[in-house]
């Protein structure tokens, strides 16, 4: 089939007709001439043709979420058949596609097969991947098996559609009747100062009446009962509160009821309690002299004494981190991932201060925040005075058999991490490893690693995982057996066990005291959370031997555990005798001022300066060691004081007069710089969809000519590896917009990169499942979606196949152009050969040869004028009479001069 986008064009087919009929000399009846001028027309009209294949392909798009998908599988296999036995013809086809938390096209109707995280519901993926998947020479469909309910906004997905041509049919599925409550809302503010009163207001809907208690509580703490009436579906709770403590904090409430859907009764919520740029102060000291010193300086000083209740929402507001001799294993491993964002992009600022539960000592080594610091932590072996003894138990129990992400089972990440261990430990030190289910098991006799060390390494990294429990007595006997031969200055015991599985503890008090009264200590690793049920033993055995305890319920981090422990016990060093102190001459690079610094300090954490530091001041002994050393670090700073600012060995550092300043100026520089005026951020998030406008004024359009960066960060992950940048819309000028997809329940902090300044904001969480709200909007904006595509909510299935088929067509006119250049080259071609100087039928003039000009069967021919001339001697005919009688007569019927004739015309035709 031929459309013609412009067909009033064809008009001039009839005028190039009358032009050749009246105007001759135009000559358009040549072939050549004729056809281009047809083209020329043709290209003016722009024909196009239908290059849509008979047929029609129908794309099924399954929601295989945890709210449709046994839904969808029980009438699945029928509409499947349905549909294939209506397809009108052979030339159609059926396409699958399932999603939930992703949409992937299958290669057949495959029942059950997730797409990404289930619980979502992303219909619009569903659509445009869909959409980008067309074949551009079929026609399309689209039909959705759902319940309607979508995570995430369609937004404009309907208009995609009807720009495509492609209509959209649904059909949806419902749930059985049953008693559901669902707690639809929990509004807060989000920001206030602190000691302002705000609301909290609770939204509960149901689907009978009556009344559902309501747990709440705040950042984790103690919850509190309340209770709502449901009246007409809906019930509500409010109540007053009041924050005084800077930062962000949660609010959760959670249904205590037994119903339908359990995914439905929990929301939290966060509000910041904004102070200003304020100190975030990690000690264990009592009266901590930073605190008093900062605070006498006009700074608003946070103190945490107790780091396990740490969370990623106390560095909301917060400018500066200090870490004040505060072990590693203290502090929330989610708590130390999220320092790495808060430090490079959202330009906050770390302060470690020394100590022995500090640096290498404190067990940071290879922790989340290593690589931010400007020292690094790992004591040289040339350094080492002291060798260690170092005894491995490991669960090998049948738990440790089970595959986490990556692929790799929690046994390949214990062997890893015993191997890391073992590569970490010196030449002189010695090294045992047991692997414990029912019974101890050795698996490297107490041996010195330097010349064994690849062998070992080898070893260790073949333990497997054989079934059972793990005795915990039975380990911790076999490694103190070996343990207790070695003859050196520090025997150390490393326990990794499953936290859910720990079984036998026996006469563990007594096997523990008698290890450490000898001078061995026990640390624990477990593999689980501090609410597992065998936490509270592992807990114990690490205080009885005067060792770390870390609790960890990523199996990935394992290796990294390891290591820290390894460095803390064989490869730290906290010198505790006095040292002389050098500066550098580099502290006029933070500070205007000069310093005038103290002679000495009581002991310090030996480190050593990373590329790129700037170190204030070292030591005078034989280590020149950094004592004060500062780094930028992405968009913000940190630095490193090695030596004691509190507790034990700071007697020198607190009588230093200078303190107050070196505190001060430190601080100020680790801030940054501050804001300018003139920019707004603004957050809105939609279901699962967070959208981010960024709003300035016409001072900001010169520095953001290079558009502004916008980075997330989810949950506790950590490194640049982790963090995702977001791409802007420019809605309009001072008008930057970004959206993103956030998940259920993760806690997401951001932060907009304006040039070399940032502004951070967060914590943004998704409150409550979306999954299981059940929002009735949705499947409202679902029918104007298939309503403004042409398609429509379907409940026979077979009428899906009756619809018209949509054509697409595709414009010939390049072509015809083609032809058009080619046949006006050929009419010059043959103009310019002479081929046109000929023409049969016509005469010498372009006049019509007359019938009676030979008698009939004669050979008939147009000579020129000249060529018929009488011959040499005969007379010339009188002026207007024509030829002679005999001449004529000779002309019309004597075959001697028709011959002659024929031959001078060859003649001729053969000379043109």
């Amino acid at each position: 089939m031929v459309v013609f986008s412009s067909p009033q064009w064809l008009f001039l087919l009839p005028v190039l007709l009358i032009c050749g009929w009246f105007w001759k000399g135009l000559r358009l009846w040549r072939p050549l001439r004729g056809a281009c001028l047809l083209v020329l027309v043709l290209v003016l009209a722009d024909p196009r043709i239908n290059r849509t294949e008979r047929g029609m392909d129908l794309w099924v798009l399954v929601d295989r979420s945890q709210s449709a998908g046994s839904l969808v599988e029980r009438s699945f296999r029928e509409w499947e058949q349905l549909l294939r036995r209506s397809m009108p013809s052979r030339s159609d086809r059926i396409r699958w596609v399932n999603f939930s938390g992703e949409a992937v096209e299958l290669t057949g109707p495959e029942t059950g097969t997730v797409a990404g995280a289930a619980n979502h519901t992303r219909t619009r993926l569903a659509i445009e991947t869909t959409l980008a998947s067309l074949d551009p020479d079929r026609h399309a469909r689209m039909l959705v098996f759902t319940d309607g309910y979508a995570t995430e906004p369609l937004g404009d997905v309907g208009l995609k559609l009807q720009g495509a041509g492609v209509p959209l049919d649904f059909r949806l599925v419902a749930p059985p009747e049953a008693t559901d409550y669902q707690i639809l809302d929990l509004r807060l503010p989000s920001r206030k100062r602190p000691g302002e009163p705000f609301i909290v207001e609770i939204e509960v809907r149901g689907n009978r009446d009556g009344t559902v208690p309501v747990l709440i509580s705040r950042d984790g703490g103690e919850e509190r009962e309340e209770t709502v009436e449901i009246k007409g579906g809906t019930g509500s709770l409010r109540f007053a509160a009041r924050l005084v403590e800077p930062g962000a904090h949660r609010y959760e409430a959670r249904l205590s009821v037994e119903d339908a859907y359990s995914g439905n009764n929990r929301f939290e919520g966060w509000v910041e309690i904004v102070s200003g740029p304020r100190v975030l102060l990690v000690t264990r000291y009592q009266d901590d002299p930073l605190q008093r010193i900062l605070s006498a300086q006009g700074f608003t000083v946070e103190k945490i004494m107790e780091p396990a209740g740490l969370h990623a929402g106390q560095l909301t507001g917060a400018k500066v981190l200090i870490l004040n001799n505060v072990p590693a294993h203290e502090i929330p491993s989610d708590f130390l991932a999220s320092i790495d964002f808060f430090v490079r992009r959202q330009g906050g600022g770390l302060l470690m201060a020394g100590g022995t539960r500090s640096f290498g000592a404190g067990g940071y080594f290879e922790s989340s925040i290593d690589p931010l610091l400007p020292v690094s932590m790992e004591l040289k072996a040339e350094h080492r005075k002291l060798a260690v003894a170092m005894a491995i138990v490991m669960d090998r129990s049948g738990s440790m058999s089970a595959t986490v992400a990556g692929g790799r089972s929690k046994m390949d990440l214990a062997n890893e991490g015993a191997a890391r261990a073992v590569e970490l430990l010196g030449d002189f030190d010695f090294v045992t490893v047991h692997a414990v289910d029912s019974s101890p098991h050795r698996e490297v006799p107490l041996t010195v690693v330097g010349p064994n060390r690849g062998s070992i390494v080898n070893r260790v990294r073949r333990i497997g995982s054989t079934g059972g429990g793990i005795f915990v007595y039975e380990g911790l006997k076999a490694g103190w057996e070996d343990l207790k031969k070695a003859e050196v200055g520090q025997r150390h015991l490393i326990l990794f066990s499953d936290a859910a599985d720990s079984e036998e503890p026996g006469d563990y008090k007594r096997l523990v005291g008698e290890m450490v009264s000898e001078g061995a200590s026990v640390s624990v690793i477990g593999l689980g959370t501090e609410k597992d049920v065998d936490a509270a033993l592992l807990k114990d055995i690490a205080k009885l031997g005067k060792g770390r305890m870390f609790f960890t319920d990523d199996a990935t981090t394992v290796p990294n555990i390891f290591a820290q422990e390894t460095v803390a016990v064989a490869r730290s060093m906290f010198i505790k005798e006095a040292v002389g102190l050098v500066p550098s001459g580099r502290w006029l690079e933070i500070s205007r001022d000069s310093l005038a610094w103290l002679s000495r300090v009581d002991g310090y954490n030996l480190s050593y300066a990373r590329p790129q530091t700037s170190v204030m001041a070292l030591t005078t002994d034989e280590y020149k060691a950094p004592l004060v050393a500062c780094v930028q670090r992405g968009l913000g700073r940190t630095a490193a004081v090695c030596f004691p600012l509190g507790g034990e060995f700071s007697a020198a550092t607190r009588a230093w007069p200078q303190m107050a300043d070196f505190a001060q100026t430190l601080t100020r520089w680790l801030m940054g710089e501050m804001l300018p005026p003139g920019l707004g951020l603004r957050t809105r998030l939609d279901g699962t969809e967070l959208s981010i406008d960024l709003l300035h004024d016409d001072t900001w359009f010169q520095r953001l000519a290079v558009p502004p960066r916008v980075f997330l960060a989810d949950g506790a992950k950590t490194g640049e590896g982790s963090v995702r940048e977001v791409a802007w819309e420019r809605l309009e000028p001072g008008h930057f917009r970004a959206k993103s997809s956030l998940e259920h329940g993760v806690l997401t902090r951001g932060a907009v990169q304006v040039g070399d300044l940032a502004i951070p904001f967060g914590p943004v969480v998704v409150g409550g499942s979306p999954e299981w709200t059940f929002d009735r909007s949705r499947v409202e904006e679902l029918r104007q979606v298939a309503a403004q595509s042409g398609g429509q909510e379907r409940i026979n299935l077979a009428d899906v196949w009756q619809q018209p088929e949509t054509k697409e067509f595709a414009s010939i006119q390049p072509w015809l152009l083609g032809a058009a250049l080619l046949l006006i080259l050929a009419e010059a071609l043959a103009t310019r050969l002479g081929w046109n100087r000929i023409s049969f039928g016509r005469g010498a003039r372009g006049e019509k040869a007359s019938p009676r000009s030979a008698p009939s069967g004669a050979y008939r021919s147009a000579i020129p004028a000249r060529e018929s001339a009488p011959p040499a001697g005969a007379p010339a005919p009188a002026p207007g009479k024509g030829p002679a009688p005999a001449q004529a007569a000779a002309a019309a019927g004597d075959p001697a001069e028709v011959d002659r004739r024929r031959s001078r015309f060859d003649r001729a035709k053969r000379l043109r």
